[in-house]
């Protein structure tokens, strides 16, 4: 392919998957809560999911590992089983509430039974990962997924106070009681999270070898997580505007797709309508193949079995298993009737307690001079990377304890 092309196509597909269910009803929440003051923690995130990206990529280039090589390398295997264990386990719940998604954007267009609607979700999914390679499975989801962008669109048209929104890139707390600004901390870990969340990583760097990356592809994967993931920000930016212009006045919450589908028709009527439904299904679904297959990338990863889309499932036996046990377990958790908001809510406050074991084995190998040669981190990729791990500590200590304390959210 034309290496102009293949950086296009990367980077419209890195944004096309960069919103999924947790991500646009926590930052449509956001908006409608604290209006613009929560802006600042996006971009710190989308700067943090470039640097840990560039980093996932590189080593998986350079060495031909993926992040769970690593960090059994780094690790060990204690620490390693449990980061582990603890990753699937994010990844089943985030499978989970995207499948649940996927049925209730179908409930909305069909009006048929939701546990029908999620059964069907499941063999749909289970089909696509059978039968697709794993560079279609990237491009039809990640590029269909680009119709979230009539969400920007949307938000432009919304008029918003421009310095007002430009003020909420400072951190600043909101007026009010104490329960108030705890709120506003969870809201602020959860956020983090959702733009880091670390699947998206693990997805990132098992594509490179997927597709075969060579040192040579350093310099794409720069452009691709730099750009790519910017513009995927943009984007999560214009959902946290919607929820201030649109949600906030109406005392909506974003609790349903449709919540998000009425905002785009609000503006283009029913063609803003199936844009913005077509555009989260692609996503959803998105979602939902990328958390399976990175269960299965972990575990056959960790424990040296044979893995990957291009190999066929008699080749590769175990890990075509692996995601779909990921897949029927996700869909019996939905199938009990849990609510797939507040799953999702809760894959992605554990999310962010988990990045921290996979980032440190990471900035270890990437700074290694023996194991990376030139390819090392140079000063800017060791300083951020060094600051984001503190930052996602700390993020990760006061994770649990703001989801106690704000009853997981409600104040």
């Amino acid at each position: 392919m034309n290496k102009t092309l293949e950086i296009f196509l990367g980077i419209l597909t890195a944004m096309g998957g960069f919103v999924e269910i947790g991500e646009l009803t926590f930052m449509m929440n956001a908006g409608s809560q604290f209006h613009y003051r929560l802006l600042w923690v996006v971009a710190l995130g989308v700067v943090g999911i470039m640097v840990y990206g560039e980093i996932a990529g590189r080593v998986a280039a350079v060495r031909g590992q993926a992040v769970f090589n690593v960090v059994r390398e780094r690790a060990g295997m204690r620490l390693g089983l449990l980061t582990l264990v603890s990753a699937t386990l994010v990844c089943l719940l985030t499978c989970a509430a995207e499948i649940g998604a996927i049925a209730l954007v179908w409930e909305l267009l069909s009006g048929w039974p939701y546990r029908a609607l999620l059964l069907l979700a499941m063999v749909f999914l289970l089909l696509v990962i059978w039968f697709l390679p794993f560079k279609a499975i990237e491009r039809v989801f990640g590029l269909f997924g680009l119709l979230m962008v009539v969400f920007i669109v949307v938000a432009w048209k919304m008029h918003p106070d421009w310095l007002q929104a430009a003020g909420g890139l400072v951190p600043s707390l909101p007026p009010g009681p104490t329960d108030k600004q705890l709120l506003y901390g969870y809201y602020a870990v959860a956020l983090i999270s959702s733009v880091m969340l670390p699947y998206e990583t693990y997805f990132y760097a098992s594509g490179a070898i997927e597709d075969h990356w060579t040192p040579r592809d350093i310099n794409l994967n720069r452009v691709i997580v730099i750009v790519g993931f910017a513009l995927g920000g943009l984007l999560a930016a214009a959902l946290m505007i919607i929820g201030n212009q649109f949600l906030g006045p109406r005392h909506i919450e974003a609790g349903l797709p449709g919540t998000a589908a009425l905002a785009a028709a609000s503006q283009f009527g029913r063609a803003g309508l199936w844009l913005a439904i077509g555009g989260m299904f692609f996503a959803f679904a998105g979602a939902a193949i990328e958390t399976a297959m990175c269960s299965a990338y972990d575990i056959a990863q960790f424990f040296g079995w044979p893995w990957g889309k291009f190999r066929k499932p008699r080749n590769a036996p175990r890990f075509a298993l692996a995601w779909m046990i990921v897949l029927v377990l996700a869909t019996l958790l939905v199938l009990t009737g849990v609510d797939p908001i507040q799953v999702v809510e809760y894959s992605i406050v554990f999310s962010v307690v988990i990045l921290p074991l996979t980032y440190f084995p990471l900035m270890a190998i990437s700074r290694d001079p023996d194991v990376m040669g030139v390819h090392v981190n140079g000063p800017i990729a060791n300083t951020l990377g060094w600051l984001y791990f503190v930052l996602i500590t700390i993020a990760a200590v006061a994770a649990i304890p703001l989801l106690v304390l704000t009853h997981g959210g409600q104040g």
